[in-house]
């Protein structure tokens, strides 16, 4: 199927009733939760995993990106108008999103991020179209020894670009993994890592994990911290001058430039997009000294970058399986609960999903306009609400969640434990995404071994010889020598202070 066919047909599925319906409800929860602080799409789609298992895949994938996305928009709106980030992608836009408000400009900084989010939205949608069926024709030429290193590369990129110690990422990989090896070994039909708990012999579910790490953890994080009353900055004209649409145009462009290269790499995504955006603009700004203070360059180039990561991040989870971010890894979790497994054969034994998912991402974007900017003052309304009426109610959604798997409680225990865990991995620093990665890709990486040595009879030399593990290996092996300069370095100067 060529593009043009796969995209006409990926609209034919998008503009159905029952499509258009998932994706409005995917943009506005998406936009709720990136307009509220401490919940995030990270745990809004683990929340909602178990519910989508009844819905029809191409519709429940449709709704779970359009969460994605449409917290992208949502997070702008009171970044803008309370200086409060509802997503990390939009702590950057604080900086002059706010104080734009604060010169009564809120209006144009609300219309800039929204346009900018449109215009990143449809080109890195457009990036998608383009770049994935090429990945998955490359992908055509991938055996064991291939997918091996691919997957490798993945784990490795979570660790290099988590944030913290390195150590502590490394150990959140190789912990993930060990989950996931857990159950029944296909090769042998012998338990492990099961304890004897008969629960166990098919494996630890995936949704429980997701919602007790992002979910339970997050709901307890958050507690312990206290809120305050925030003003609302109030909105104006939401026409910019012409000025202030000639200044936009090229952060836009360069941000979702920025923002479609980073969404594809793997541990890349919108907030280091943003950041990213927020940097190059400032540095080949003319009036450099005006970001911080109101700078609209500042609003159109970040909000701009954050959207095209958030499309282009579906491209190497489309394409060939491999989560670029923790999201995308939920995301594979919830095609596997649909008994679909990720890889390049999804474009030629799915299209319907994967050109529907396409098409429904310009559906959404237009959606997400007409949702943020007419309906914004109720939007900063649900501010209001304290958060201790929110939390039970995001507390019985897991546990209803968790339990309408397999109607068990173990299901129940298994998500207070991992909320524990979680809240233990927040306190001692270290981060839950590369977790959720090891656990994602661990027992794949271990069937695609099992085969290249099948294949070579025992001999690992085949990952060496054939050329393209072997490139993905040495960049492997480069990323980790990368990583770990800095550490070296530090603990040679700290040895030298101690001896001097």
């Amino acid at each position: 199927m060529d593009v043009l066919a796969g995209i006409s047909s990926g609209f034919l599925i998008a503009l159905t009733l029952k499509n258009i319906v998932y994706c409005f409800t995917g943009a506005l929860i998406g936009t709720l939760i990136g307009v509220l602080p401490g919940i995030g799409p990270l745990a809004t789609i683990a929340m909602l995993m178990p519910f989508t298992y009844h819905v029809d895949p191409v519709s429940s994938m449709i709704m779970l990106a359009g969460i994605f996305y449409g917290a992208q928009y949502g997070g702008s709106t009171t970044s803008i108008l309370l200086n409060l980030p509802g997503e990390a992608s939009s702590v950057i836009t604080c900086l002059d999103g706010h104080q734009l408000a604060k010169k009564g400009k809120a209006g144009v900084a609300l219309s800039v991020a929204a346009v900018g989010s449109l215009v990143a939205g449809t080109i890195g949608t457009l990036a998608i179209v383009l770049l994935a069926p090429m990945l998955v024709n490359f992908a055509e030429k991938f055996g064991p020894a291939e997918y091996c290193a691919l997957m490798t590369l993945g784990l490795v990129v979570a660790v290099v670009l988590a944030n913290g110690s390195i150590i502590k990422a490394i150990a959140m990989v190789f912990l993930g993994v060990l989950f996931g090896l857990a159950g029944t070994d296909s090769a042998t039909n012998a338990q492990r890592y099961t304890f004897g708990i008969f629960e166990m012999s098919d494996g630890i579910d995936f949704v429980p994990i997701a919602m007790g790490l992002f979910g339970i953890a997050e709901i307890i994080s958050n507690l312990e911290q206290r809120t305050h009353a925030h003003g609302v900055t109030p909105i104006s004209s939401l026409w910019p001058s012409r000025e202030e649409i000639r200044r936009s145009i090229g952060p836009v462009l360069r941000g979702t430039a920025i923002g479609s290269f980073l969404g594809v790499l793997p541990g890349g995504g919108p907030t280091l997009a943003a950041f990213s955006s927020y940097a190059v603009e400032k540095r080949i700004s003319k009036w450099p000294d005006q970001f911080g203070k109101g700078a609209i360059e500042g609003v159109a180039g970040p909000e701009s970058a954050n959207n095209a990561a958030a499309q282009t991040a579906f491209v190497p989870m489309l394409a060939l399986g491999v989560p670029s971010n923790a999201i995308m890894a939920l995301m594979i979790g919830a095609m596997m609960l649909q008994g679909i497994q990720p890889g390049p054969d999804v474009m030629t034994k799915r299209p319907d999903l994967f050109w529907g998912i396409i098409a429904s991402m310009w559906v959404g974007n237009l959606m997400l306009v007409v949702i943020n900017l007419p309906l914004v003052g109720i939007w900063v309304k649900l501010l209001s609400v304290p958060y201790r009426f929110l939390f039970p109610t995001i507390l019985a959604f897991c546990c209803i969640g968790a339990f309408s798997l397999q109607s068990s409680t173990f299901h129940l225990l298994m998500l207070a434990g991992f909320g524990f865990l979680g809240y233990v991995f927040i306190k001692l620093g270290c981060e839950p995404a590369p977790f959720l990665l090891g656990l994602v890709l661990g027992p794949q990486l271990e069937e695609y071994f099992r085969r290249a040595m099948h294949i070579s009879r025992g001999d690992p030399a085949i990952f060496v010889d054939r050329p393209i593990s072997l490139a993905l290996f040495a960049l492997t092996a480069v990323l980790l020598i990368l990583a770990a300069l800095p550490s070296i370095s530090r603990a040679r100067n700290e040895t030298f202070q101690e001896a001097a």
